[in-house]
């Protein structure tokens, strides 16, 4: 239990430390997913899946906004990201056996927010956001793999 918080109190010291050092450089305001993104490659490996949860979380929040706002493009784009940082923190997290669990739950969050998504857009888009639950749900299904495998294969 305690390295699970420690884990986690890690985890969210990361997010904090790369957002204090972005105002610390001057910019005073919250770095932008493109910033985001390029950071990916400078983080160590283990350090990978915090920082694309949180890129997908935003895009998540930003998919929903452009969705309700009726911007279909920037929502459809959004998704995607969702959809290739999740997947991508999934990847990290099982390669490093680092943030398998807090992705996991991270993930699991995120398909009920895209669910609760999904029941308050049109049916093409419901579709697109089905897809993008089902494509979270096989990184779940891969990390609940990695986190318990099954004895005796």
């Amino acid at each position: 239990m305690g390295s699970f918080r420690f884990r986690r109190v890690a985890a969210l010291a990361l997010v904090l430390w790369a957002l204090l050092a972005t105002y610390a450089l001057g910019s005073h305001k919250e770095p932008t997913v493109e910033e985001l993104k390029a950071r990916i490659a400078t983080v160590s490996v283990a350090d990978r899946p915090v920082l694309c949860i949180y890129i997908s979380e935003r895009q998540l929040d930003a998919a929903g906004r452009f969705y309700v706002a009726g911007d279909d493009q920037k929502a459809q784009t959004a998704l995607g990201d969702v959809v290739t940082y999740s997947e991508s923190a999934g990847e990290y997290a099982i390669q490093s056996h680092k943030h398998e669990k807090q992705s996991e739950i991270a993930i699991r969050k995120m398909v009920r927010k895209l669910d609760d998504l999904r029941h308050t857009v049109t049916h093409d888009e419901q579709e697109q956001i089905q897809h993008a639950m089902d494509s979270l749900q096989r990184v779940r299904d891969d990390l609940l793999a990695a986190m318990f495998p099954k004895a005796g294969k």
